[in-house]
């Protein structure tokens, strides 16, 4: 367990007044100071994970807790009540509960695990003391969610990803990086086994672990098939190792002779050399066994991506099926033959719009053809009858040209009677009715008017 020396402390750790306000008791009643009792609980906890997240653990006790924030001799004595709220607050439980609550047989594999505490300290009793055992262990809940998902990535990035079953000894040497100690592992198991990506049991008296592999949901029970193939994949690495063994020993041999050779002793590097054929004789043995086993790994691995393609087959054939349910041949070719027509009733359409457009264009040439001849007949054509033609020189400073075609204006007196200009205006106002009648005026001035 890290000291507080060793670990990364907040920086009110070096205030003496402020930490001894941390170090005291808490009140029995959170109601007097809520937020100096607030204060202090957050403080604590704060610093419990972070003392399990430097450690690499997930446990956390009483007494380790008490040893590894111990501050100028003095221990924190509110401690106990901080591991009352968080169990309170479900961050904590007790490590027995905890490995109690999944569906497993744990009491079989569950050596090395300090589970020192029965089942019968219930967490009513807990919650309803103010005395925390100090050897009780606890699991943070949510740091042992984090190392689970830790254990389950180092085994996928491993050189043992590729076999479903690893035994629990190559699996602690594995993580030993990132669990601190066998507890934390046994509870991350426990999580992965609740999470259904483990199972943990036992065989012949060892712990072996199987993983859910690539493309599952859920892992596999154990069966007897994975059991012959992790007994093959053992075989194969012992055989391996003696293999390698062997090679080395025969190459000692060899040397030996060598130097005995050199020094004179004919015999002895004989029998050096006669030792050396039987170790070689041994290693090739063994290898041909080595290769046997090799060869039915690689035949089951090719089964199992056969049966892998079979299913992927038999789901395609399946879904296949479902989508041409209702597809038959004669519904094929009557929907070919109505599109057929459907088609050609479109290129009719279209071939009727086009001749269309193509009338009307001729239409249009005719006309503008039309209009270039109106342009191109001569003015007078276009002109009415009875008006003088429009000028088409310019004024000149005078205007001569304009003023000799018009005819000459009458110069001598209008030879008209009083008589007749006074019946020319009579007739006038009666042939207007509807119009109120002017005042008369007299002839004599309507006379002189004229003139």
């Amino acid at each position: 367990m890290s000291t507080a020396s060793e670990m990364s402390l907040p920086p009110e750790w070096e205030d003496d007044e402020r930490m001894n306000f941390m170090f005291s008791e808490f009140k029995e009643n959170r109601d007097v100071n809520t937020s100096d009792w607030d204060s202090r609980m957050d403080f604590w906890t704060a610093l419990v994970v972070r003392s399990c997240r430097q450690r690499g653990s997930v446990i956390v006790n009483l007494q380790e807790l008490n040893k590894s924030f111990q501050r100028k001799e003095k221990t924190p004595l509110g401690l106990p009540t901080v591991i009352q709220s968080m169990a309170r607050c479900g961050k904590i439980q007790r490590e027995s509960e905890f490995a109690a609550s999944v569906d497993c047989g744990w009491v079989s594999w569950s050596v090395g695990m300090l589970l020192v505490k029965p089942l019968k300290w219930t967490f009513s009793t807990l919650l309803g003391s103010n005395r925390v055992p100090l050897e009780e262990s606890f699991v943070h809940l949510g740091l042992v969610k984090e190392k689970a998902a830790e254990v389950l990535k180092l085994y996928q990035s491993s050189e043992f990803s590729s076999c479903s079953i690893v035994s629990y000894q190559e699996l602690c040497a594995l993580s030993s990086d990132i669990c601190a100690d066998e507890s934390t592992l046994c509870m991350a198991l426990l999580q992965l086994q609740k999470d259904k990506q483990v199972i943990v049991s036992l065989h012949e008296g060892e712990k072996i672990v199987k993983f859910c592999q690539p493309g599952q949901e859920r892992v596999s029970p154990v069966c007897d098939i994975d059991i012959g193939i992790y007994q093959l994949q053992r075989s194969e690495k012992l055989l391996g190792e003696r293999v390698q063994k062997l090679s080395l020993e025969a190459d000692r041999c060899k040397e030996e002779a060598r130097t005995l050779l050199r020094e004179e002793k004919k015999s002895q590097a004989l029998r050096c050399l006669r030792s050396r054929k039987r170790v070689e004789k041994r290693a090739d043995s063994l290898f041909a066994k080595l290769e046997t086993i090799r060869g039915i790994l690689d035949r089951i691995a090719q089964s199992q991506t056969d049966k892998m393609v079979m299913q992927a087959y038999q789901a395609g054939v399946a879904a296949l099926r479902l989508s041409l349910k209702d597809v038959t041949v004669e519904r094929a070719e009557s929907l070919v033959d109505q599109i057929q027509e459907l088609c050609d009733t479109q290129d009719e359409v279209n071939q009727t719009i086009s001749s269309g457009v193509t009338a009307a264009d001729e239409d249009m040439d005719e006309l503008e053809k039309e209009l270039e001849a109106l342009l191109d007949e001569p003015e007078a054509a276009g002109r009415p009858s009875g008006l003088p033609a429009v000028p088409t020189t310019s004024l000149g400073p005078s205007g001569e040209h304009i003023l000799s075609g018009l005819p000459d204006a009458p110069r001598g007196h209008l030879n008209v009677s009083a008589d007749v200009l006074e019946e020319e205006l009579s007739r006038l106002t009666l042939s207007e009715p509807g119009f109120p009648r002017r005042n008369a005026t007299s002839p004599d001035k309507r006379l002189e008017a004229a003139q």
